[in-house]
């Protein structure tokens, strides 16, 4: 039988705390009240609790302080705000430090006992993390790695598979944020079910709604037929909104309904559909500064991010590189019927000394171009010494274009706007019309290459 999760409630109000302790009557939880923000660590001393809710006005203390204090002291707990005077200052010093959820007053019960609910399994996750074996995986599904930070991602993708918690992925473009989402389907009771992936930066504002929802036909120009959208692709197994961060303000509350109620309209349709799906998020943003700039909503943030996912850099778990680059030599060596076993002690140091800003995929990127240009046994340095140099060739985020040399002559300098649209139509052709996997590779935004085809008057095929 699982032990009951101990939350310590801070309220000094007697009246509101009784209401609060009528609210979680029922949760399998060991409810304990104090008034004052120094009974808080006292009680500390010898138990620290999953989650604790603090009222931020107490006589002897403000609630931030308290927060801070947990944060410094390193307290394995997590912290619901309640206040009854929120404001965007508020919220963004708590989320700074460490508060998991904030409740305005008023509040329902139903809303307390979701966020309470959310914040002993989030506790619980990462409880098990901390306390668990090391273990010798060098793969988990598509993912290649032993180090420590990797498995800790292996971890967690265990853990929270099976839950029904929505999840937000964060990290730098290239880390493997949607082999992550995949991984986490792959091991939930809805593997069985379809895992339906939409890029929210690949198309513009007016298209994202239809895709996402679908249209029915005369919605707008062009719908000439009834079609369904990812919602209803997704039906019963895992939504995963990738580069969630680029999503329209508008269409962000949209989106947000949809997640509170599982109900929608297809694009030009007063039908209302309902669905069931896990939502996972991703994004190489800043979320944070992004909801400080006004560009995401906080609430939207709150829904999605029951569980969060910071994926490591590839300079965060350098152990893997080898272990990666060998992996992809395999593939790649035997893809392209080549004969290729390993590669030599100094092109091994090549790849250790390097820093990939692009990641994993630049990695991946270069060792297919390596074996693509070359034949033998063995990769050299020698190989890898015109790619990997930063003063012969630029890897700018995920770009493996390299820079064009210096032109011999006056005549030879084109205006920049052809070579820009050369390098976009280019990726596009060899990318086969991949819109997303076309500006992955030139290290800009879907949306980008959008607009410059608009720009130029041309349509994307």
């Amino acid at each position: 039988m699982n032990k009951k999760a101990t939350v310590l409630l801070i309220e000094d109000d007697l009246i509101v705390s009784e209401t609060y302790k009528a609210y979680l009557d029922n949760e399998p939880i060991n409810l304990i009240h104090v008034t004052k923000g120094t009974d808080v660590f006292e009680y500390c001393k010898h138990t620290i609790p999953e989650v604790l809710i603090l009222d931020l006005m107490l006589p002897d203390m403000n609630g931030m302080d308290i927060l801070k204090k947990i944060k410094q002291r390193q307290l394995n707990c997590a912290v619901i705000i309640i206040t009854g005077q929120k404001s965007a200052d508020i919220t963004d010093e708590a989320m700074r430090y460490g508060a998991f959820n904030l409740l305005e007053k008023p509040f329902e019960a139903s809303q307390l006992i979701f966020i309470l609910r959310n914040a002993i399994h989030q506790h619980d996750l990462y409880d098990k993390i901390n306390s668990y074996q090391k273990t010798q995986r060098n793969s988990y599904h598509d993912f290649i790695g032993s180090s420590k930070e990797i498995r800790t991602i292996y971890q967690i993708i265990d853990t929270v598979a099976t839950a029904k918690a929505s999840v937000f992925i964060e990290g730098e473009s290239g880390t493997g944020k949607e082999l992550c989402a995949m991984a986490i389907h792959k091991e939930s009771r809805r593997k069985d079910k379809p895992f339906i992936a939409l890029n929210c930066g690949a198309f513009p504002k007016n298209l994202i709604e239809s895709e996402l929802f679908g249209h029915v036909k005369g919605a707008f120009t062009g719908a000439l037929n009834n079609r369904d959208g990812a919602a209803t692709s997704a039906d019963g197994g895992t939504l995963f909104l990738d580069e969630i961060g680029e999503m329209d303000i508008t269409l962000q509350t949209i989106l947000l309904r949809f997640i509170q109620t599982s109900k929608f309209r297809k694009v030009g349709s007063d039908k209302e559909e309902k669905v069931n799906i896990r939502f996972i998020c991703a994004t190489n943003r800043d979320i944070k500064a992004e909801i400080k700039a006004g560009r995401f909503r906080k609430d939207l943030y709150y829904r999605l991010n029951i569980i969060s996912i910071k994926m490591p850099t590839l300079r965060q778990h350098a152990d893997d590189i080898l272990l990666i680059a060998n992996h992809f030599l395999r593939h790649y060596s035997k893809d392209e019927n080549k004969l290729f076993k390993g590669l030599t002690q100094e092109a091994e140091q090549l790849l250790l000394d390097y820093d990939w800003p692009g990641n994993v995929r630049e990695l991946q990127n270069l060792i297919h171009r390596i074996v693509v240009m070359n034949d033998g046994k063995m990769i050299t340095a020698t190989m890898f010494s015109t790619l990997i140099n930063k003063s012969e060739v630029q890897f700018e985020d995920k770009n493996d274009i390299p820079t064009c040399k210096t032109p011999s002559s006056l005549e030879a300098i084109r205006p920049l706007k052809e070579v820009e649209k050369e390098a976009i139509m280019m990726a596009m052709k060899l990318t086969k019309g991949n819109l997303t996997e076309a500006a992955k590779r030139l290290g800009v935004a879907p949306l980008t290459i959008y607009r410059k085809y608009e720009s130029w008057g041309e349509k994307l095929r």
